[in-house]
Order: structure tokens, then C-alpha cells, then sequence
């Protein structure tokens, strides 16, 4: 019995054996398994991977396209620079490595920190731009000092560059690091955080034809990350090549004309045919290549506190009374509704009464017919058509003259301007139109609100046989084939306008400055210049008079608050090739504007018929021409002087 007991035990320790060989084998054939899958069969991903512990990626950022004028002049272009940049991995302490670079290098802490944070979320390998276009000064501090700041970068890198710094700076725009809001509009696109894009005018417009595609240098690193070599680079692609249909040429005499005679202001200066814009001047200007560098805090604050404004682009957000040039469209609405014929006549004593009050004028005309009240800018004879018309009518031949409408130009940001109507003010203040408003909106006043680029579309539509043009500001890029044409604009409404109408308009236009009108600092021997000028209050003259007694003593209206000057002109009258408008703030008459338009004009002809480009001529002495004394209770606060 024993000896049975024995037996069965050790056949239970047998089976317990061999179980035990069992899990011993297959447990090793589990680890022979996986140390095969590691070895053999992942071997080339933990290969990938022990290699990219050592392998960085380097951005190579794409230059932006390069602009050119009409004429193939380079407008804006990239340049070579250096920026400073931090890597946040190869620095312990964040904050004392911003302190020291900010006393070496000579800039605010504050921004430096600013330009951190914006991009801390990054990937501790990726350089943050600290320093845009470092100066050399700036650079050789750095490496001095490279021991003490390790992170620190030079990296080389396209900066943009205005060569004409100011000139046509509304026209051409400025550029800046994307913003938080730019990134989600862009959705999926090529955007990244940290790229340079377009933030106004033409740069952001056509920033996706200007962007290039950024490159990749991939290189290696050692285990303090210092590069030790270069694996493979994907070069950058450069951003589209841009040629614009500005001349350069008539944008600076333009320019500079506004210069010489002391005013700020603006100008549109188009082709009235086609619409292509050949210059557009804003006034005070800026230096876009501040943007370019990187703008400092302090800088951007004193551009938005600046009471001039340099950054508020005038041609296409300003907004203003156009004053008598409005008077070309009121001739329209009324020739068109037909309440009136050319040969109606008006008798101007000086003034008329209409609704019970009386509306000066700012001279004796004696009896005018249309031609000869364009011609004068006599406000009785527009008083006589506002008591015509009704609002509607007038608002709906100036719309679509092309007024209180956005022009569709090219460029962002534009404004859209206001010409009244009954609709407009019930929406308003919910209540009606009444007559005596017409009044005031005959001459361009009350609430009649205007851009000078709306006052270019319709002087433009008056010459060009009633077609209203698109504006436009690009002639054609370069796909890296060749140069193609831009995307064509709408095409040119036919505003149907009747061929007598457009004919006395343009001989009152023309009259106004080859005749006896008040646009003859316009006229120019031989070019038959269309034009007519335009004052605009700024403040009611019972305004003027509480703002002159508060300061006794000056002899005259502080600047601020003397009138806008207008001036709308086209040439040459037969076949206009040019048409625009100028506008001279605070340059208290109109006709002060026209020697402005007249500079650009002799500079366009003289160049198209390939003569020397003019210089400026000697300014000529102020004889403004001042309205007959009145009573100050018969001045209607909303009826300016002459033009």
C-alpha cells in the first residue's frame, strides 16, 4: 500500500514537471517572439526614432512676391536680414536669459516678453523671434555674448522693404506677424503661427499670390542642440510677382504737390476708361517699413494717437460733405428726371427764399442758365433744382453716378458713403424727408457724405460716355511662367444717361475751368481740362464764431476748423485719359485744390508723350475769394461760401 502511495505521488510531481517545462518553453517562445518583432521587425521605426532624437527642423521662410509699378519699377521688395531668436529648450531660466538680452541688445523687456508669450505654445525646439531685423550692433552683442546666452539665434531671413518708404505707403500697405484672428479665418491654408502676412492695401488684398511657400532645412543636433550638420533642404518658393497699374511717376508728383502747397488730404487719379487706378494718395503718410522690422509698442501708440491720423487711409475711408462738386450730379438727376431742360434759367440776387427761410449765395450771379451755374457753382440755381426734386430722385441718379456706393476697388477696408433718402432716414430716426432738407443736399451739404475714390468713379462716369468703371489697383502677376492678366473686374455699368445730359454737364464742367468758373488754377494750355471745385463745411460758421470767441486774439480760424477743399477733374475733355479728384483738407476753398490736380496732370501728359517730367511750378499767392458781408440771422449754418 505504501509502496502504491509512493508511485502516485511521484507520478503527480511528473505531470507537475512537465507543465512546468511546458510554461518554461512557451514563456520563452513568447520572449524569443517579441525580441524578434523589436529586433528584427520594428528595428527600422525605433531606428527613425533614435534618429530623431538628434534631428531638428528649421523653417526657411519664403520672400514675399515683388511688386512693380505700370512701368516695371520695383515698388516693394524683400531684403536680407537677421532676426534674434530664443530656443526656449536650450534655456533653464526664460526670464533672465529676456533680461539680458533686452540690456545687450538695447530693447524694451516688455516686448521682448510680448513676443514670447505669442508663441510659448510652440514646441520648445522651434526659435521664437524675439528681434525682427536686428541691427548689427544688435547682432554683435549677441555673439559677444554667446556663452551667456545660449538659446539666442541668428537666423537669417527675408525682411520686406518699401524703397520709397512714405510714397504710396495707403496704396501698398504694411505687413506684420499673423494675427490669432487671421489664423482662424484662414482655416486649413498654409497660414502658421509666426508667418508674415499682409495687414493692409495691396499686401493683403493679394497676400495669398505675395506668400511664398516656407522651406525646410532638416538638420542634426547634438545633446546640447547645437547643429552639427545638415541632413537634406526643401529650398523655399518666393510669392508671386505683383505689377501694378500705378504710376509711380504721377503718385510722387502728386504727392508732392500736396507737400508744396502745405496740405494734407487726398487723391484718386484714374483711367476713366478701363479703371485702372494711376494713383491714390492719402495724406499724412507713414513708413511701412517700421511694420516690416517690427513695430515697437511705444511707435504703434503714437501712430494711433497721432491727431493726423498717418494710418487712416483718407482716399478710401474718408468720408466727407462733398460740397459743389456734388452739384454735377444734382445737374444729372434733374436733367434725367426731367425737371428741367439746358436752357432752364435761375435769376441770383445773392440768395432765394425757399420753405421760409432765406439761402444765401456766395455771390450775384444775375440770371444763369445750367451751364453757367456749374460753371459759377451758383447755390441759388441749385437751391431752384433741390425745390425741384425730390430726395429719392437725387439719390438715385448720385448712387448710381457711383456716390454714397463702394466702388468694388481692389483694396480693404473701403468705406461707403451717404447720399440721403426718405428710406434711409425713416430707418434712421423714424422720421419723414422734409423739403427745406433738399435744400442743403442740392449743394452737397447737410447729410450728404462722400469718399474721394466715389468722387474719381463718378467724374470718371460724367467723361467716359455714362459707363460706371470698377477701380482697380492690379494689372497682372507672374505665375512663374509668365506674366498673366488679373482677374478681370465686373464690367462697366451703362448707366443709360441720355447724350444731351452728359453733353451740358461736361461744357459746365469745362467752363468751369477754361471760363469764368472757379476752377481755373486747373487749366492747363491746350489740355481742355473738365473740372469743378468744391468747398465743405467742417463746422457751422455759428460754430466757427463760439470756437473764434473762446479764442480772442488769433485774427483768423484755427486750421482745424477751416473748410475742405474739392477739386474733381478729367482731361483731355474730347478723349479723357485721366480723371480724379483731389482733396485738400482744411484748405478753407476748393480752388486751392486745383493747382494739385493741375501738377499731376502736367506730369501724366508729359510723360505719355514721353517730354521731361515737369518740376513743381512756384506757388501761386492766396486771393481767396470771400462772400459779400451778411447779418448773422440770415445765414443759413448749413450754406458755405464760395468755392
Amino acid at each position: 500500500m505504501e509502496w502504491r502511495h509512493e508511485a502516485a505521488g511521484s507520478g503527480a510531481i511528473g505531470r507537475l514537471l512537465v507543465v512546468f517545462r511546458c510554461v518554461v518553453v512557451i514563456a520563452f517562445a513568447i520572449l524569443a517572439a517579441a525580441f524578434w518583432r523589436v529586433q528584427v521587425d520594428l528595428h527600422p521605426q525605433y531606428l527613425e526614432r533614435a534618429g530623431s532624437n538628434h534631428q531638428r527642423e528649421r523653417p526657411l521662410r519664403a520672400p514675399r512676391g515683388v511688386v512693380f509699378d505700370r512701368d516695371g519699377r520695383v515698388m516693394v521688395e524683400d531684403r536680407d536680414a537677421l532676426n534674434l531668436s530664443l530656443v526656449p529648450a536650450r534655456v533653464q531660466d526664460v526670464e533672465r536669459a529676456l533680461d539680458l538680452l533686452a540690456r545687450v541688445t538695447g530693447v524694451d523687456r516688455a516686448d521682448l516678453r510680448a513676443a514670447f508669450r505669442r508663441r510659448r505654445q510652440d514646441s520648445p525646439h522651434r526659435p521664437i523671434v524675439l528681434i525682427r531685423d536686428a541691427s548689427r550692433a544688435q547682432v554683435a552683442a549677441v555673439v559677444a555674448r554667446r556663452a551667456e546666452l545660449p538659446g539666442v539665434v541668428v537666423e537669417p531671413t527675408p525682411v520686406r522693404s518699401y524703397p520709397g518708404a512714405t510714397l504710396a505707403a495707403h496704396w501698398f500697405g504694411y505687413v506684420g506677424e499673423v494675427t490669432a484672428a487671421q489664423l482662424a479665418a484662414a482655416g486649413g491654408t498654409r497660414l502658421r503661427q509666426g508667418h508674415i502676412v499682409g495687414q493692409s492695401g495691396v499686401e493683403l488684398s493679394y497676400n495669398r499670390l505675395l506668400m511664398g511657400v516656407d522651406g525646410t532645412r532638416h538638420v542634426v543636433v547634438d545633446s546640447t542642440e547645437r547643429e552639427i550638420g545638415t541632413i537634406g533642404e526643401e529650398p523655399p518658393i518666393a510669392g508671386r510677382q505683383l505689377r501694378l497699374t500705378i504710376d509711380s511717376d504721377v503718385q510722387r508728383a502728386t504727392e508732392e504737390a500736396f507737400h508744396d502747397a502745405g496740405f494734407d488730404g487726398a487723391a484718386v487719379l484714374l483711367d476713366p476708361q478701363t479703371g485702372e487706378v494711376l494713383a491714390l494718395v492719402s495724406l499724412p503718410s507713414y513708413d511701412p517699413n517700421a511694420f516690416a522690422r517690427g513695430i515697437d509698442g511705444d511707435t504703434l501708440d503714437a501712430l494711433n494717437r497721432n491727431r493726423l491720423s498717418p494710418l487712416h487711409n483718407r482716399a478710401l475711408q474718408g468720408r466727407y460733405p462733398p460740397g459743389s462738386t456734388f452739384k454735377a450730379a444734382v445737374a444729372v438727376a434733374a436733367l434725367e428726371e426731367g425737371v428741367i431742360t439746358p436752357d432752364y434759367t435761375v435769376r441770383c440776387d445773392g440768395g432765394a427764399h425757399h420753405y421760409g427761410r432765406y439761402h444765401r449765395c456766395h455771390a450775384r450771379h444775375g440770371v444763369v442758365d445750367l451751364e453757367a451755374a456749374i460753371e459759377r457753382s451758383c447755390n441759388t440755381y441749385f437751391y431752384a433744382l433741390g425745390a425741384r426734386l425730390d430726395v429719392d430722385q437725387i439719390h438715385r441718379w448720385a448712387t448710381a453716378l457711383g456716390l454714397g456706393e463702394l466702388s468694388g476697388v481692389d483694396l480693404p477696408f473701403e468705406a461707403r458713403g451717404l447720399v440721403p433718402s426718405r428710406a434711409w432716414k425713416r430707418e434712421r430716426s423714424a422720421e419723414p424727408w422734409y423739403p427745406g432738407e433738399t435744400i442743403s443736399v442740392a449743394i452737397g451739404q447737410g447729410q450728404v457724405g462722400v469718399t474721394p475714390m466715389s468722387l474719381a468713379v463718378m467724374m470718371s462716369s460724367l467723361v467716359n460716355g455714362g459707363r460706371r468703371i470698377t477701380p482697380r489697383v492690379l494689372r497682372e502677376f507672374h505665375d512663374g511662367v509668365g506674366w498673366r492678366p488679373a482677374p478681370g473686374s465686373p464690367p462697366a455699368r451703362d448707366l443709360q444717361l441720355r447724350p444731351e445730359t452728359l453733353s451740358v454737364v461736361k461744357r459746365g464742367l469745362w467752363r468751369v475751368v477754361n471760363g469764368a468758373g472757379t476752377g481755373r488754377r486747373g487749366r492747363i494750355p491746350g489740355r481742355d481740362v473738365l473740372g469743378k471745385t468744391g468747398t465743405a463745411q467742417v463746422i457751422s460758421r455759428a460754430g466757427r464764431a463760439t470756437a473764434l470767441a473762446a479764442t480772442p486774439g488769433t485774427g483768423s480760424s484755427p486750421r482745424t476748423l477751416q473748410d475742405h477743399g474739392w477739386f474733381v477733374f478729367a482731361a483731355p475733355a474730347d478723349d479723357p485719359q485721366i480723371a480724379g479728384v483731389v482733396f485738400a483738407e482744411h484748405a478753407d476753398h476748393g480752388y486751392l485744390a486745383a493747382p494739385i490736380a493741375r501738377h499731376a496732370l502736367n506730369t501724366f501728359f508729359a510723360k505719355r508723350e514721353g517730354r521731361e517730367l515737369p518740376p513743381l511750378p512756384p506757388a501761386a499767392p492766396a486771393t481767396p475769394h470771400r462772400p459779400q458781408p451778411r447779418a448773422p440771422e440770415a445765414v443759413d449754418p448749413l450754406v458755405i461760401g464760395g468755392d
